[in-house]
């Protein structure tokens, strides 16, 4: 679709079909996302954590201030006789605090670094205040604090959803998705004896944890999928939020199958079964275009590499896969065009990224 100059939307006021404060809001986004795009190269995927250092500074500001009413909060709450009560008017206070920040600095200023940092303090004065009234309610029924533990969690996942909702940081989409799969673990271990890392995640190890993660991690890639493929070309907030889902997914998905590989000290099969499976993950973020998909992914690997594996095998293979991501960074965009033009017909090509060949031929 070809772009449209002033004199289109001048022509469009005139019919009626914009009012001059939409052609106004209209000029000045596009004008922001050119400026936000400038230095992107075609194909590169598009991320901003901040848009200058005066966020930065916000963002100082925001952490010094959640940490005093953290201290006002604690000393307001020390040998209290109505406990719950002070935590429950000081959480509602806390929220209309950051509601209103939000609505100065996300709705009205546009920025992005305070959006994700009041995100994050929204959810966790949620999470603050239902520890303090959930970890109470629950001493004075008997029931333990494990029985609260999840209640409190997902308090603060739907206080993130109502901040979304309204807000729309993309952010805040894996911020909750990370909160809702901590439920879920410490849902399922319940009345459970807690193995150790490799295990708890193991494929054929204690519970169902490992394809309880599995499963979430592909739905969270499924999710993920729908806002990309509604906005292919990424240039509206649908794309941010597949970003911040793939960024959760890859990890979600990785982790069962490298446990179960990894553990211990692993055979050359193993390691080659593991390779096996990156290669096919990197196939997959080379196809939908996400580069943040297989960063994620591929990072969390070698994360649990250290924890779980050992051996001169692990070392070979994270130098083999820092090799392949230094290969694919640097040939992205021809090794894409390549695969899609193989691909043919099994992938939806209009509701994918567009592949830009002329760069891809320069590389190849």
């Amino acid at each position: 679709m070809s772009g449209l100059d002033g004199d289109d939307l001048r022509a469009a006021v005139s019919a009626g079909i914009l009012t001059e404060r939409q052609a106004t809001r209209l000029t000045a986004l596009a004008d922001a996302r050119r400026g936000a795009r400038a230095a992107l190269a075609p194909g590169e995927e598009p991320f901003e954590l901040f848009r200058g250092f005066n966020e930065i500074f916000i963002v100082l500001g925001l952490a010094i201030l959640s940490s005093g009413w953290a201290g006002l909060v604690g000393l307001a709450t020390a040998g209290s006789s109505a406990r719950v009560a002070t935590v429950t008017a000081l959480g509602v206070t806390g929220a209309l605090i950051l509601w209103a920040l939000s609505e100065y600095l996300i709705r009205r200023r546009r920025m992005v670094a305070p959006a994700i940092a009041l995100s994050l303090l929204f959810g966790a004065n949620a999470l603050l205040a239902a520890s303090v009234v959930l970890f109470d309610v629950a001493e004075a029924l008997v029931s333990g604090p494990a029985a609260v533990v999840v209640p409190m969690i997902l308090v603060a996942a739907a206080a993130s959803g109502l901040h979304f909702a309204r807000f729309r940081v993309p952010f805040t989409l894996a911020q909750i998705a990370v909160g809702l799969f901590a439920a879920l673990v410490l849902g399922l271990s319940a009345g459970r004896s807690i193995p150790d890392l490799e295990a708890l995640f193991r494929l054929g190890g204690s519970g169902p944890y490992a394809w309880a993660t599995l499963g979430m991690g592909l739905g969270l890639f499924a999710l993920a999928m729908a806002w990309d493929m509604s906005d292919p070309h990424r240039v509206t907030r649908r794309s941010a939020n597949g970003f911040w889902l793939h960024v959760v997914a890859a990890p979600a998905i990785v982790n069962t199958v490298a446990v179960t590989l990894l553990a211990g000290d692993p055979s050359a099969g193993r390691l080659a079964a593991l390779g096996a499976f990156l290669v096919v993950i990197a196939l997959v973020a080379v196809v939908i275009d996400r580069r943040s998909f297989l960063v994620s992914g591929a990072g969390y690997t070698v994360v649990l590499a250290g924890f779980v594996g050992e051996g001169m095998g692990i070392a070979l293979a994270v130098l083999a896969m820092g090799v392949a991501l230094l290969i694919l960074g640097t040939q992205w965009e021809a090794i894409r065009a390549a695969l899609l033009d193989r691909l043919g017909p099994l992938v939806p090509r209009d509701r994918l990224p567009p592949a830009h060949r002329r760069e891809a031929d320069a590389l190849s």
